[in-house]
């Protein structure tokens, strides 16, 4: 146990340093972004003097390290400050946006890993046959094309021909949840299509590799039917590389949908962050990536986590 709260507390620790790390590299790339956030609101026409008033107002003519340390300690204290384009606070902005997010994500992976998990069981239970390299074929095919690729063609088949869903998933907390889902559905698709050869393919691979173990064989030879094998006695040891990839591509869900929700005009973090680069509202788009990063980095700590626990020989490296 106390082995175990040691590497916990390593995993931690060692996502607190990437996340340190991150924001140093989003603070660099947001200054080297082009354009003024003051010349895009006053327009050309402004006088030097009128920019570097408006510029000393709105708190952008410190240097960039003062500015990141304060940035840095607004966030760690949970203040992301104002926006520059409309001087709303930040937290205002995100929250709505960052629950439809979560909202399209967590709709993803109830769709995705269900799917996935039934197919690998299939694939590993009738391996080598039409409906293994079928499964195989399409999901490879799938996470071959771009997101965008993938949601322009749901639009063009679903939307547009058969005119079955909206191609523009405009959600308002008005919407009651059969609508804000059916609203969802496309997109939700769209990142089920991208993310669930992964998990298939994992699953797939390890079933197929227990099959392979004696306690496997001695249950064959005792009669035991192929499906049983695999669900009573090969998948509750294949749940550690299983639970590892699919923590994975949740964290790709959650932080893979900027392009998505950009396609879908969906009101989401994703959406809001591409908003605010356009605009060069610059601590938007820095609490909108930390907020991406940290999602990413919780999500592959836990996946980490779930790995030592289900492996306890990892907490013993040779």
């Amino acid at each position: 146990m106390l082995n175990l709260l040691k590497v916990i507390g390593q995993r931690i620790a060692l996502g607190l340093m990437t996340l340190f790390v991150v924001s140093l590299i989003i603070a660099s790339i947001v200054e080297l972004l082009p354009g003024d956030i003051t010349q895009a609101i006053l327009g050309q026409s402004a006088t030097p003097e009128t920019v570097a008033a408006f510029r000393a107002e709105l708190g952008i003519d410190r240097p960039a390290h003062i500015r990141y340390l304060e940035w840095l300690k607004g966030m760690a204290t949970g203040d992301m400050g104002k926006s520059l384009a409309n001087k709303r606070e930040i937290s205002d902005l995100v929250g709505a946006r960052l629950s439809n997010t979560l909202f399209l994500g967590g709709f993803a992976a109830a769709i995705a890993v269900p799917l996935s998990l039934i197919l690998g069981l299939l694939a590993a239970l009738y391996r080598n046959t039409i409906f293994d390299r079928g499964v195989n074929l399409f999901t490879l095919t799938s996470i071959s094309f771009p997101e965008f690729f993938v949601a322009y063609i749901l639009i063009l088949l679903l939307a547009v021909k058969a005119g079955w869903f909206p191609g523009i998933s405009n959600v308002s907390t008005d919407l009651n949840l059969s609508e804000k889902l059916f609203r969802t559905l496309l997109p939700a698709m769209t990142l089920t299509l991208v993310v669930v050869a992964h998990m298939m393919r994992m699953t797939r691979a390890a079933i197929i590799n227990l099959l392979a173990s004696d306690y496997i064989e001695m249950a064959r030879l005792k009669g035991v039917r192929p499906i049983r094998v695999i669900l009573y006695h090969a998948l509750p040891n294949a749940w550690g590389p299983i639970v590892n990839v699919i923590a994975l591509n949740l964290a790709y869900l959650v932080v893979g949908v900027v392009i998505v929700e950009v396609v879908f005009v969906y009101p989401g973090l994703g959406q809001l962050l591409v908003d605010s680069v356009s605009k060069r509202d610059v601590p938007v788009v820095q609490a909108c990536s930390m907020i991406f990063a940290g999602v990413y980095i919780l999500l592959n700590l836990v996946a980490d986590i779930v790995s030592v626990v289900t492996n306890p020989r990892l907490l013993h490296p040779r």
